[in-house]
């Protein structure tokens, strides 16, 4: 019997979408706690070809919900156990990594070879730099964000709107995992979600994911949902950049202190409190806003934008 056959025996898959299955070449970003039900589902599924992206080391404080790895991983390079598991899950498909941090830089390179682009990242940056590439690629994004009990999971781009158009502001609170708690199964759930997206759209199901947006709440197991065809895109925005694409030119503004960031983004970054920033405006000058995950400098540059006359750009330490 073929490994496949419970799920080709179904009319939405037979042998014609197992085979675009095993045609569709797949990037996931980030290895944790979304990746951990989505990598194991994918391959299960018969995804011919898995590309996993993260730079982060397995910690034993991110095993409650990156439940594909174990206690004897802890120290390793997330892509190597991932993609161990992977092919131990299914030897027919090809995996391959990329340790390293996804930047402004060198999105474009790993988007242009793929049908579609899982974010697991959960980080603003990654989040924002995958859609805003994407849209420009045509290329469909499958992104999920998971904080405390509640996620959520949407289609963009790919012929949808994107991110930005859905999410055009900065989030209003400033927590995160490590700050605010996360309980696993959220995050399993959100997973799971993306996952049955990226294989929906590879089959290319209707009605299509691309501009659906899943929202859950675990306090009350209940999940609510709207399609988002009509939102328009955003006329102006900050775009993510990373440090190395920081110029002579720029006017580098750290928005971290010297304690929280002993060595500046850039050599040629000034240290500025963002509560009493005050930059003298130069339409010939962008100006870079640095801080840990882009949130910051995204809140200071809309705060900022009415008075300054040039380009205002973003950039994330943690994605740099």
């Amino acid at each position: 019997m073929s490994r496949y056959a419970r799920q080709t025996i179904l009319p939405e898959v037979g042998a014609k979408g197992q085979a675009r299955l095993s045609a569709a070449r797949v990037l996931v970003v980030g290895a944790g706690g979304l990746a951990a039900p989505v990598l194991p589902l994918l391959a299960g599924a018969g995804v011919g070809h898995l590309t996993i992206l993260d730079e982060d080391i397995i910690s034993l404080s991110n095993l409650h919900r990156q439940t594909l790895f174990t206690e004897q991983d802890c120290g390793r390079p997330k892509v190597e156990a991932a993609a161990e598991r992977c092919r131990a899950l299914n030897a027919g498909i090809e995996v391959s990594t990329k340790n390293q941090a996804l930047t402004r830089a060198n999105v474009a390179e790993f988007i242009a070879g793929v049908d579609l682009v899982l974010d697991c990242a959960d980080s603003y940056a990654a989040s924002y730099t995958l859609s805003d590439t994407c849209l420009e690629m045509s290329k469909p994004l499958i992104s999920a964000s998971v904080l405390g009990l509640t996620g959520y999971v949407g289609g963009f781009c790919g012929g949808a709107p994107s991110l930005r158009a859905v999410f055009p502001d900065a989030p209003n609170s400033s927590a995160s995992c490590a700050t605010a708690g996360v309980l696993g199964p959220v995050v399993g759930v959100m997973g799971a979600i993306q996952a049955q997206m990226a294989l929906n759209l590879i089959l290319g199901l209707d009605p299509s994911p691309l501009g659906q947006m899943v929202q859950f709440d675990a306090r009350s197991c209940r999940s609510t949902g709207f399609r988002f065809h009509g939102a328009p895109e955003p006329d102006t925005y900050f775009s993510f950049i990373s440090a190395s694409q920081l110029g002579p030119s720029d006017l580098i503004i750290e928005l971290r202190d010297a304690q929280e960031a002993p060595d500046p983004i850039h050599p040629d970054a000034q240290r500025m409190n963002p509560e009493n920033l005050k930059i003298e405006s130069n339409k010939d000058q962008r100006l870079a806003l640095c801080c840990a995950t882009g949130l910051r400098a995204w809140r200071v540059a809309e705060r900022i934008q009415p008075n300054w006359p040039g380009e205002i750009v973003l950039v994330a330490a943690s994605t740099s």
